[in-house]
């Protein structure tokens, strides 16, 4: 799992778009949230949330660099928010 951790931390996305994202975690409830974001019925291990969460990601990042109108703001922000809190719950030799 290494390789979703890398790709997490060395993400470059606009600075107002992160720094949204880092002011919401304080807000994030991983049981409230993780299950909406990910579009799941169970709660997913950290690791395993981050590889669906990545993967939304991504997707609203080339809607957003598309200039797609179907493109959500609110959306991006919440899956980077949950992202940033799920990375946090990754034990610290797995970051390593």
């Amino acid at each position: 799992m290494p390789d979703i951790i890398a790709l997490v931390s060395q993400l470059q996305r606009p600075r107002l778009l992160i720094r949204a994202a880092r002011a919401g975690v304080v807000e994030y409830n991983r049981k409230r949230d993780l299950k909406r974001l990910t579009r799941s019925d169970t709660v997913l291990s950290p690791e395993s949330a981050l590889s669906v969460l990545a993967a939304e990601e991504d997707r609203l990042d080339q809607c957003r660099r598309a200039g797609d109108a179907a493109y959500s703001l609110t959306r991006h922000i919440e899956i980077l928010i949950a992202m940033m809190a799920e990375l946090r719950l990754v034990p610290r030799a797995r970051q390593a």
